[in-house]
């Protein structure tokens, strides 16, 4: 598996999962049923955001999105996003996707990392984060409207650099 810059050719290998994993509705709060184009302008942001993708050949498997958690004065605070193909899950795809983020943000010269919204059912994400060295500092109670467990939390995980 590579890790690299994504390229506006990954798009169409990225939005069907991306789009799946939105409409399912468990782990991420953007709208349902958004086009191609409003997604792309979503994810694949421009600086200061970095977007990668993780690849086997010509495969993508996953992706992550990464930058400054808030402009200004709060830009010393980096954060992330990340989505794996559910097809790819259980391969290592979130793993090295965190451990890139990780690497880029210090390398960035970030002081910290900050997720604003985890969603605390997403029990694989939240042991990937804290098996990576992230704390949860906190966690807002019935803040994400999730299919089937009703209203759940959102944690805000973070972790010094």
């Amino acid at each position: 598996m590579e890790i690299r810059e994504a390229a506006a050719v990954d798009w169409p290998q990225i939005y069907p999962f991306w789009a799946r994993i939105v409409d399912e509705g468990e782990t991420y709060a953007y709208p349902e049923a958004l086009s191609r184009d409003h997604a792309e302008a979503l994810w694949m942001e421009g600086p200061p955001s970095h977007v990668v993708v993780a690849v086997e050949g010509d495969r993508v498997l996953g992706s992550a999105k990464m930058g400054p958690n808030r402009p200004g004065r709060g830009a010393h605070v980096g954060t992330a996003s990340f989505m794996v193909d559910p097809a790819a899950q259980g391969r290592g795809v979130g793993r090295a996707l965190g451990d890139y983020v990780v690497r880029w943000l210090g390398v960035a010269g970030y002081h910290a990392i900050q997720f604003n919204a985890v969603v605390e059912t997403n029990a694989a994400a939240v042991r990937l984060w804290q098996a990576l060295g992230f704390k949860i500092i906190g966690t807002v109670p019935e803040s994400f409207r999730h299919p089937t467990n009703g209203l759940v939390g959102l944690h805000v995980m973070y972790k010094k650099l």
